[in-house]
């Protein structure tokens, strides 16, 4: 399968993942129904972090913009989702090469993963470029300070729950390309 064919695939998956049943679930942390948020985990920004390493800044800020809008448009957001992805994938050369062992260009052809980083490094990348996303897109979605404890709280809560999505994500994914190999 062409590497594009594939892309435009996860970009799909995932697009309609998030938003036809992601931002359907009403979770709540605790079971108190009054005393903490809702919250809805945020998979779509999987896709940027999972380009290939050479992919070029300037090619990872468009295809942010694109996906953010997307979403934008489906959540009736103006541009909160674009300006998180943007700035995620404006950061994401810099957390990769500050996480990785060697120069990005001995990584032809790879992409971030588990298999081509460790899951501590991986983690750690995802980690961050994850928290970055969800704060920012939570503090202008709120647009106040006012409650400091309520909004950390559903940047937390929110930022696990997507790494645990992730991370389900990768064991689903990659133990079936283990099983297609034997």
């Amino acid at each position: 399968m062409s590497q594009y064919i594939k892309y435009i695939l996860q970009f799909t998956l995932l697009i309609l993942f998030q938003v036809l049943i992601l931002n359907n679930i009403t979770l709540y942390w605790w079971s108190q129904p009054s005393g903490f948020p809702v919250f809805t985990p945020y998979i779509y920004p999987l896709f940027i972090l999972l380009l290939p390493f050479e992919t070029p800044v300037w090619l990872l800020l468009i295809i942010g913009f694109l996906c953010g809008i997307t979403m934008d448009s489906f959540m009736n957001t103006p541009g909160m989702h674009a300006f998180a992805m943007v700035l995620i994938a404006y950061l994401r050369t810099n957390v990769l090469l500050a996480l990785l062992p060697k120069n990005m260009k001995e990584y032809k052809q790879l992409s971030p993963s588990t298999k081509t980083m460790g899951w501590a490094p991986f983690l750690t990348y995802s980690s961050f470029l994850v928290l970055i996303h969800h704060s920012v897109f939570f503090i202008i979605e709120l647009w106040s300070l006012s409650n400091l404890s309520y909004l950390l709280l559903k940047i937390l809560v929110s930022t696990f729950t997507t790494l645990l999505l992730i991370i389900v994500y990768f064991l689903l994914f990659s133990k079936r390309a283990s099983n297609t190999r034997q």
